[in-house]
């Protein structure tokens, strides 16, 4: 679906208008090939050159054809089964400013929502601002993520095998992360270059804040994957001595629960035993079950086997 949106100086927010015209931002949501076939011919491009646009597992770079930048990046999203990001396109025309997405993309509606203070001819502007709200969503994302795994660690004495699964979905979407932000700060240090797009004053302020937050993301990313791995470990010393004192408990049941089983069997036996015409025989041998059964008992319990 495509929309064209136009913002002046007055306007309070972003308002569709029902044809493209110069300094209007064009918008896709849930793009198909016909939308792309025609984004493609606005800007004056082979739809080889936009492609990529569908491609879910696109890794964020820039391009430059002529006058007019393609820019993909990827923003964190639950669009895609498996996926923790989604692709979104960027595309710095002559005329137009446009962005494209194949899911939905709540972080454009979020945006235009908050209603900038930017209009729509400021091409360079929206670029920085839309990349500044990918880099915020990323660090929402992470620190929550993390506040996730600093509730496990306290309950670390207590952990289940959904505690594992959880722990193992926190470090896939970490690393799903991880691996967009790094590609991403190479494309915020070239626009930062000034070759892709003309950069004003406010423009470089803000880039520098985004290249700021985005070398901020990573690290946390990468705090937080250590933290996971440690507790991974952790948790798998913790399963280790459980299982070795459950072996050792059953060990030393079977052990103690064989005493009576092998004094029954001798007895049970058809042959002449020692006090078999006694009439007190089956008192006996309980007494000498029970009383090896207990020294069996705190032997176990002294080498802490119980």
């Amino acid at each position: 679906m495509i929309k064209y949106l136009y913002k002046e100086e007055l306007d309070e927010a972003f308002h569709e208008i029902d044809e493209p015209q110069e300094g209007c931002w064009i918008h896709v949501d849930e793009a198909t090939t016909s939308d792309i076939v025609k984004i493609a011919k606005l800007v004056d491009l082979d739809y080889t050159d936009l492609s990529d646009t569908l491609d879910k597992y696109e890794i964020p770079r820039i391009e430059r054809d002529d006058d007019r930048v393609i820019i993909y990046t990827r923003h964190p999203s639950d669009e895609e089964m498996g996926l923790k990001t989604s692709t979104l396109t960027i595309i710095l025309s002559k005329d137009y400013f446009v962005t494209i997405s194949p899911h939905k993309s709540h972080l454009i509606e979020r945006f235009i929502s908050q209603k900038p203070k930017i209009t729509s001819a400021e091409k360079s502007g929206l670029l920085i601002y839309i990349l500044l709200k990918i880099t915020q969503e990323f660090t929402i994302q992470i620190k929550r993520i993390r506040t996730n795994v600093l509730q496990q660690e306290k309950s670390i004495s207590q952990i289940e095998s959904e505690d594992i699964t959880d722990l193992t979905i926190n470090e896939e979407n970490l690393n799903q992360y991880l691996s967009s932000l790094v590609p991403l700060r190479n494309v915020f240090e070239l626009i930062a270059s000034g070759k892709y797009t003309v950069l004003f004053e406010k423009d470089q302020e803000l880039l520098e804040d985004l290249l700021n937050a985005s070398i901020q993301s990573e690290d946390l990313c990468t705090i937080n994957l250590r933290t996971i791995r440690a507790l991974r470990d952790s948790y798998q010393i913790i399963f280790t001595n459980q299982l070795n004192k459950i072996i050792k408990l059953l060990t030393a049941l079977t052990i103690i629960l064989n005493i009576p089983t092998m004094v029954a069997s001798l007895y049970g036996m058809n042959v002449s035993l020692p006090i078999d015409n006694n009439p007190f025989a089956f008192v006996y041998i309980l007494i000498v079950i029970v009383v090896v059964s207990v020294i069996a008992w705190v032997l176990f319990q002294r080498k802490r086997w119980l």
